[in-house]
């Protein structure tokens, strides 16, 4: 999986999988995370329109990464959500934990 952000989005790319997401990545989200604390953004927003293929580890770990960023204050969005991944993260019963972040 490929992170870059673009201001307060922060853009995924690729395979959200136990496999595809490597501890550089989680660094990634964590760099990010702060930055966005030290500057003072409440907001934020995870475009998810290129994300090609998630599992459940995966999703977890996105839903563990909005957890932390609650407990700092931010409050962060979904995005671009394609059909396909609404349908797996239903398929896994991880639905009802990204409902409230979605846009």
């Amino acid at each position: 999986m490929k992170i870059f952000e673009t201001g307060t989005i922060m853009h995924l790319q690729g395979h959200l999988t136990g496999s595809g997401v490597t501890t550089r990545r989680v660094e990634a989200l964590d760099i990010f995370l702060q930055r966005m604390e030290s500057a003072g953004k409440k907001n934020i927003r995870i475009d998810c329109g290129r994300i090609l293929r998630a599992d459940v580890n995966g999703l977890q770990l996105l839903y563990v990464w909005i957890q932390c960023a609650g407990f700092e204050g931010l409050e962060v969005e979904l995005v671009n959500l394609s059909c396909r991944l609404q349908v797996i993260m239903r398929k896994l019963g991880l639905w009802h934990c990204f409902a409230g972040n979605m846009v």
